[in-house]
């Protein structure tokens, strides 16, 4: 078989400058991509900034003899966003790919949250996944192509203590992503999510070294390069992907329990069993799917 290439394809990867974004923008750029390589080079808090960490990987590209250009705007700012979009397309005349990764933490346990603490992850992660897509949006539509990976979290998808900013961000970002794919289906706009464990200066504390240098960001990378290619036609899906391990993630609904009239809260205790039961579970891959298993269930009644 052929090797997957994304010659003549432009990739936007957010967050570029170091960990993932920047596995992902050299594994594009290696395969022939145009490259725009954004980050704000902050702290992992999301503090400061620094042209330092974009126009080092974009040095690395070209040193390879790639293609890439190097964007510093915050995706927490929609202006920001605009820009960087409005760089590939004055750069390199259009937009194929967009990997969004950026991101930032400020764990702390819920009691003692802040507001700033809130607001600064939930700007960065959720709204800056939807600042930089919203941006791009209307190119892709207009050329009827279009290949979009956002980036979720276990943490997101199953909660993890001192990460309700995070987990909320996160688990935000798999609903858009959803929501994306249906949208974007009929002009051949391709949305899917990872949810990555890698070796990242956001996981640097919380991993043991031998763990650390086993999750190395080119495995995640090896997936986004097929999830982002002309080959994946796979839309909507969310992946678990970390050390060599790969494995789809899925929102399913279950059997459940079928009451005729409104059922008491004791009848609804007395079915709990069923209705915490999976065995049979559907996965829907829309609202209105949702809506038709729960139709289809009522008729059972």
């Amino acid at each position: 078989m052929s090797d997957i290439r994304y010659d003549d394809r432009v990739a936007l990867v957010t967050g570029a400058g170091a960990g993932l974004g920047r596995a992902h923008a050299l594994l594009l750029a290696e395969r022939g991509a145009l490259v725009v390589a954004n980050d704000l080079g902050g702290s992992r808090a999301g503090e400061g900034s620094s042209t330092s960490a974009a126009e080092a990987v974009v040095a690395e590209i070209r040193a390879a003899g790639g293609t890439a250009l190097a964007n510093t705007d915050s995706v927490a700012d929609a202006e920001g966003a605009a820009r960087m979009v409005q760089a590939a397309l004055d750069t390199f005349g259009r937009l194929d790919i967009v990997v969004n990764n950026a991101g930032i933490l400020r764990d702390v346990s819920y009691g003692k949250m802040s507001a700033r603490d809130w607001e600064a992850v939930l700007s960065v992660h959720l709204d800056g996944t939807h600042h930089v897509t919203h941006a791009a949006w209307p190119h892709l539509r207009a050329a009827g192509y279009g290949r979009i990976v956002n980036t979720t979290s276990a943490s997101g998808l199953y909660g993890n203590f001192g990460q309700v900013n995070y987990g909320a961000a996160k688990m935000g970002i798999v609903g858009l992503t959803r929501a994306l794919a249906v949208e974007g289906a009929s002009k051949n706009i391709l949305v899917n999510c990872v949810a990555p464990a890698a070796a990242s200066r956001l996981t640097e504390d919380t991993l043991t070294p031998e763990l650390f240098d086993r999750l190395r960001p080119e495995y995640v990378a090896s997936l986004v390069g097929y999830l982002v290619s002309d080959e994946c036609t796979d839309t909507g899906r969310v992946y678990a992907v970390g050390g060599g391990y790969v494995s789809r993630v899925a929102v399913l609904e279950g059997q459940g329990a079928v009451f005729a009239d409104v059922p008491s809260p004791e009848r609804i205790r007395d079915s709990f069993d069923v209705i915490n039961d999976l065995e049979g579970a559907v996965e829907p891959l829309s609202g209105p799917e949702s809506v038709d298993h729960i139709v289809k269930r009522m008729g059972a009644a």
